[in-house]
C-alpha cells in the first residue's frame, strides 16, 4: 500500500512539474470584442443597486473609459 502511495504521489508531482513548465495559451484578442480606439456600440447594463446605467449616461465632458471587471471572489 505504501509503494503504490508513493507511486501515486511521484506521478503527480511529475504532471505539476510538466504542466508548470507550459505556457498558458494566449488568446487572439484581435477577434475578441471591439479593439481599442473602436466605438462600441450603445448598450445598457444594470449596477449591483438595480439602477439602469447606459452607455451615454457614462459619458462625461472628455468622453468615457469602461473597464470590466470580472472579479472571482464574489
Amino acid at each position: 500500500m505504501r509503494r503504490r502511495s508513493l507511486g501515486i504521489l511521484a506521478a503527480l508531482a511529475l504532471s505539476v512539474v510538466y504542466m508548470a513548465g507550459q505556457a498558458p495559451a494566449t488568446p487572439d484578442t484581435s477577434k475578441i470584442g471591439p479593439q481599442v480606439g473602436a466605438t462600441v456600440p450603445a448598450f445598457e447594463g444594470t449596477d449591483q443597486f438595480g439602477k439602469p446605467h447606459t452607455l451615454a449616461s457614462a459619458y462625461g465632458p472628455k468622453g468615457a473609459m469602461l473597464v470590466f471587471f470580472r472579479s472571482a471572489d464574489w
